[in-house]
Order: C-alpha cells, then structure tokens, then sequence
C-alpha cells in the first residue's frame, strides 16, 4: 500500500476495532453503529440517514450472524440506491484481542488483512465501482435464467457463486444482484455462470 486511500464516502462499521482497522488504510469518515446500538439509538439511524441523502454510503458490516442483522436494519431504513454493499469474506479466525474467537469462529473487519480491505475500498476512491454498477444491467432476471432463483438448488448456487468471489455464504437474492453489479461485469457474470450473451 504505497499510501491511504481517500475514500469521498461515508463508511459505516460496527465497531471502534474496525473503525481504527480502517483507519489505518483510508482518510475519510468512518461511522460506527456500536454493534447493536444502532437498533437502540434512534440518533445514529437518524444520522446515517442523513449521511445518505448528502452522498452513498459504503455499508461494511462483519460476515457473521449479528452482521447481518445489522446490515438488514440499516437497509431497511435507507434507499437501496444511496448504498454500497460491501462484504468481507468469512475467514475462519479470532481476533487477537479477544480471548475466544466469535459465535461463529470467523473474523470481523477488525481481522481482516489490511491489504485485503485496502483492495475492497480502492474502487470507491474514484467512483469507478459505482459508475460501473449503474451500467450494469445484471438482473433479477438472470437469477432466474440461472437458477439462482425459483428452483430446488437455488440457495446452494447462490452460495457457491457468491464464495468465488469471496462474499459470505447466505446472501439474499437482492444483497447477491448488488453486491455482484460492483463486483462484475455483465458479461463476466455470465461467464462464472456458464451462459453465452447470445442465449
């Protein structure tokens, strides 16, 4: 990393131990929902709204249960369009500060590799991920052509798919399609599927 990042959107983390990790690899604001604070504290949803309607938001939660939940809150009560998703691979681990690892043995954002967080916000410093995901015309649709819904396997296709690319097992359909629009192009999603654009 030759220098940090300056990242012109709001990120959201859970905690002060992911907010310093970040810290350490970007410049700009980083807020924290103080884990599950933000399901009390009416304030910090009030002002990550508030955050949204200035500029996008990037949304960087853990991979784990609690994770998720916090994500789901925070998306349920901001514009899909003002966020951007991101996600941390599920690492088995425990961080070192901690005595014993997580409920799920795997590693939040304060564990990950600072090159590998690095390399997930770098897009974000110039627009580019964003400007490419509003192109993209990656579908709900596709998901169906694919099998990725409606059918039997659905769920296990989606999780494969989605551990490719180093994103968490148990995605929703809608949290996949955003997540995979900033990730690829269309016709590389096609291509991890195994269907022709001429199909």
């Amino acid at each position: 990393m030759a220098k940090k990042l300056n990242i012109p959107y709001p990120v959201i983390v859970e905690g002060r131990y992911d907010k310093q990790r970040l810290q350490c690899i970007m410049n700009g604001q980083i807020i924290t929902t103080d884990g599950f604070g933000v399901f009390n504290h009416k304030e910090k949803l009030t002002l990550i709204r508030a955050l949204a309607q200035k500029s996008p938001i990037i949304l960087l939660t853990d991979s784990d249960g609690a994770g998720k939940l916090i994500r789901s809150h925070i998306t349920s009560a901001v514009p899909t369009n003002r966020l951007i998703q991101l996600y941390i691979p599920q690492i088995k681990g425990k961080e070192k500060r901690k005595a014993q690892p997580s409920a799920e043995g795997t590693l939040g954002v304060e564990g990950m590799e600072q090159q590998l967080l690095y390399d997930l916000l770098k897009p974000y410093e110039n627009g580019e991920a964003i400007a490419r995901a509003m192109e993209n015309p990656l579908s709900k649709t596709d998901f169906y052509i694919d099998g990725l819904t409606g059918k039997e396997h659905s769920t296990a296709r989606r999780d494969a798919l989605a551990a490719s690319l180093g994103l968490p097992e148990g995605m929703t359909p809608n949290a996949l399609l955003a997540a995979l629009r900033l990730l690829c192009s269309y016709e590389e999603y096609l291509a991890m599927v195994g269907r022709s654009d001429t199909e």
